[in-house]
């Protein structure tokens, strides 16, 4: 029925034998005791070497061509170093020619102030006829004055070329112009010296009237100040003698108890000032003890009572608190036992259950034949 004789196939045949062949070889390394190396692979061992021996020669390599690295910076940085101060000192060089050439102490700003020649340098007080710097108060410019003549004949002989007609017959008018112009010059210059001499006499006037009022007004100052020490004199005089009654007369020799009275109230003193305590005084104090002696009699006997009370609640306390510790211990056993029974009754069902593991389940224990399985393969 079924087909028997298949035949051989030697290709799995001889893989089959060649694996056993191999279990055969490493059964004989591993489970001999004195030829078994187990957790060491000397193969890896001696890579790892291999490998350590490349990674440190790689690192001398690196360590060596960071030193000439390092040698090759410090030679571009010593270069440069060198090519700096180099450009430096030209530069410090081309700054001080610069210096020389267009930054002479006659170029500075303030130059001006302190030029030897300032004097010899400035501007005349005055330029020409429009000049802005000339005004009224300047005295420097004057009616009449003509200091631009050549230039204003020679522009003149330059129109006289074209406009000879014209200037022949304002001549006559111009001359005229001028000589009414030189009388009222004139008259002006008078008119000038009258003002002139008017002020000077006014100003002579009123500076005599300030020196009279000047010397008045020192004078009742003066006075006013005499009158002032005197015053001051008396007023001083008038104190020490106010102080010295004031002294003999005053409440602090007198002994007045008033004055020892503070003004935070009548029931505080000032202690500096104070002489004693009055009969008065002394007899309400008196009273006031007698009536606080009182008081405390009466709170001292209140206290009393009230200790009496307190011990009679603490003793109903005491026996309440033990009747309520005996209902508590009487609990507590009745507890206790309850909790035994049912620990015995556990214990009682714990005890039937491994019998019945031991003697019904556990019934097939493992012999030597199934341990002797094991440790037979190296997988």
């Amino acid at each position: 029925m079924y087909k028997l004789d298949l035949p051989v196939d030697y290709k799995e045949a001889s893989a089959i034998e060649r694996r056993r062949a191999q279990e055969d070889e490493r059964k004989t390394r591993i489970f001999n005791a004195k030829t078994r190396q187990i957790g060491v692979d000397r193969q890896a061992i001696e890579q790892q070497m291999f490998d350590k021996k490349q990674m440190e020669e790689y690192e001398r390599k690196r360590h060596e061509a960071f030193a000439a690295d390092a040698l090759r910076n410090d030679r571009i940085a010593t270069m440069l170093q060198t090519r700096q101060e180099r450009d430096q000192r030209a530069l410090n060089e081309a700054l001080n020619e610069f210096r020389a050439l267009h930054q002479q102490p006659s170029s500075r700003r303030e130059w001006d102030l302190y030029d030897p020649d300032y004097l010899k340098k400035d501007k005349p007080a005055r330029v020409h006829d429009d000049d802005p710097r000339c005004g009224i108060s300047s005295i420097q410019k004057f009616d009449g004055e003509d200091l631009n003549s050549k230039a204003r004949k020679k522009f003149q002989n330059e129109q006289a070329r074209s406009w000879h007609e014209q200037q022949m017959r304002e001549r006559d008018q111009a001359k005229r112009s001028q000589e009414a112009a030189d009388r009222l010059y004139n008259l002006k210059q008078q008119e000038l010296d009258q003002r002139a001499m008017d002020l000077q006499k006014a100003e002579e006037d009123c500076r005599r009237a300030i020196n009279m009022a000047t010397a008045d007004y020192n004078k009742a100052l003066n006075n006013e100040q005499m009158e002032r020490s005197r015053l001051k004199e008396q007023q001083d005089l008038d104190d020490k003698m106010t102080e010295i009654a004031n002294n003999v007369f005053g409440d602090v020799l007198t002994e007045n108890p008033a004055v020892a009275q503070s003004a935070f109230g009548p029931h505080r003193v000032i202690t500096d000032r104070w002489k004693g305590m009055s009969p008065e005084q002394l007899e309400e104090i008196r009273k006031q003890q007698a009536r606080q002696m009182a008081e405390n009699e009466r709170l001292r006997q209140e206290e009393e009572l009230r200790n009496r009370e307190h011990e009679r609640q603490a003793s109903a306390n005491a026996r309440a608190a033990l009747l309520i510790e005996r209902e508590l211990e009487r609990k507590r056993r009745d507890i206790q036992k309850a909790q035994a029974d049912e620990n015995r009754r556990l214990a009682a069902e714990q005890k039937a259950h491994l019998d019945f593991l031991n003697k019904e389940v556990y019934t097939n224990p493992p012999t030597a034949a199934y341990f002797m399985q094991f440790n037979t393969t190296t997988r």
